[in-house]
């Protein structure tokens, strides 16, 4: 049987956040700045949280070659030494959040994203830890991943990832298809991706990602279905699959897609179908939302346990901790605020120039983001929310402040989705495949201007 019926993936062909925070980026204000960051670090210094351990995620965003379906930040450059004038300005903005947050910290989870955090060489990837090692204190057993694009390394690279502490890998794949991958400019033979991973495995890394993508050009069913058997064979401890959302619009190199080689609905919804048939029938635990994992990786033991945690890089076995984000457009999460720095390398400069954290817009959170934030966390990571804990926890009575959701969610219910109970609303085994439509339930700003465009797709 299918793990899910195609009917209800059609059903809820429809966009909605991802909710990696609450509330979701697009509310943050160009009001809350630099100072009011400063403040929320301040605080922390001075307050219980410092004795939490903290997340960091710094952001590379240099990539030698366009990738076309690419919506993330970055800088196509060949020219290397860009690298090291960035890696100088990562140096200053470290050195503002020592002074004002204080030194040696602990840091449970780290990740490096971007771009392509492998752009930089052996020795600027030793820089930079060493950089981050001098200022923070990496913790015992704690989650250290980077992203790579299997295209900028080799064995000998990976053992240089492992030395510098990597215990985790995320390999972009999105297709083995070569068709699909000229169509995208991402040419990556398969035998290349297997002959990493194994090396990975002989080196000792405590996990390996493979992320892939429905929905591009020249992809089809059958097509994908190839790239799925390869992907099996490879088994990598956990799979993200995610939708390809053609926003030319927004992102420019998109416009560089032919859009009548992209698959239609029914395709999409067909290859959404047969990948969630293929990993779960090869043993892969569903996670929630398009992430799969082995049921012997720490996410899938996370999950059983009620462990599991999001924020900015998508689901997490770290508690929920403080997310300190360096470098271009990094959002982090600090206190009861949320910040993102400058989106160019210019104003990003040129604010660090000055002296200051180059955050330019964020958000301080109020009461009822709190309450919400804690109900929509409970959905889309333990899958339940007991009414008694909110309530306890932000002094609600939670029948009465959440009426109308609990009205709205009866549709739900009705498809089978979601369980309504006196005391607990209960996500059932369908709906963890819809998890973000039952969260979008709970989401005060999306409910009230039902602008969901912006958004990729919720499955």
């Amino acid at each position: 049987m299918s793990a899910v019926s195609p009917d209800l993936l059609r059903r809820f062909d429809i966009s909605g956040p991802r909710y990696t925070s609450y509330p979701t980026a697009d509310r943050f204000v160009e009001a809350f700045g630099a100072d009011d960051y400063v403040r929320a670090l301040e605080h922390r210094r001075s307050g219980a949280a410092m004795a939490q351990p903290l997340s960091l995620y710094v952001h590379l965003p240099f990539c030698e070659s366009l990738c076309y379906y690419c919506a993330c930040n970055k800088i196509i450059t060949r020219h290397h030494d860009r690298a090291a004038e960035y890696l100088r300005y990562l140096g200053r903005e470290v050195d503002l959040h020592v002074a004002h947050a204080g030194i040696g910290q602990s840091v449970s989870q780290l990740h490096l994203g971007g771009g392509t955090p492998t752009f930089l060489s052996d020795d600027e990837l030793t820089d930079l830890m060493t950089m981050l090692k001098r200022s923070f204190t990496l913790a015992p057993g704690g989650e250290y991943s980077i992203e790579v694009d299997p295209r900028t390394v080799d064995a000998k690279r990976l053992e240089s990832l492992a030395r510098l502490g990597f215990n985790r890998l995320s390999f972009g794949v999105q297709d083995f298809d070569p068709a699909v991958q000229k169509a995208v400019h991402r040419i990556q033979p398969a035998q290349q991706v297997f002959e990493l991973v194994a090396s990975a495995r002989a080196i000792g890394f405590d996990s390996i990602n493979v992320d892939l993508i429905y929905g591009l050009p020249r992809q089809t069913p059958e097509s994908f279905d190839r790239t799925l058997a390869q992907v099996v064979d490879l088994r990598p401890d956990r799979i993200a699959l995610y939708a390809y959302a053609h926003l030319p619009e927004r992102f420019k190199p998109q416009r560089r897609i032919i859009s009548v080689e992209l698959p239609g609905g029914a395709s999409k919804i067909s290859m959404l179908s047969r990948s969630l048939d293929t990993f779960i029938d090869a043993g892969y635990v569903y996670v929630g939302m398009d992430h799969f994992a082995l049921p012997n990786d720490a996410l899938a033991v996370a999950k059983r346990q009620g462990r599991l945690h999001r924020n900015f890089q998508g689901y997490s076995t770290q508690p929920d901790c403080d997310l300190i984000a360096l470098g271009v457009s990094a959002i982090g999460r600090v206190g009861a605020t949320y910040s993102q720095n400058a989106k160019t390398l210019e104003e990003y400069y040129d604010l660090l120039n000055q002296g200051r954290l180059p955050v330019v817009r964020g958000l301080a959170v109020n009461r009822d983001d709190l309450v919400r934030r804690a109900v929509i966390m409970a959905l889309m990571c333990q899958g339940e929310v007991q009414f008694e804990a909110i309530e306890l926890a932000h002094l609600i009575d939670f029948r009465s402040y959440f009426a109308a959701e609990l009205v709205a969610l009866g549709e739900l219910q009705a498809q089978g989705l979601v369980q309504v109970e006196d005391s607990q609303i209960q996500v059932t085994a369908d709906g963890w495949f819809f998890v973000r439509a039952i969260a979008m339930v709970f989401d005060r700003y999306l409910q009230a201007d039902r602008t969901r465009a912006k958004f990729s797709k919720i499955i």
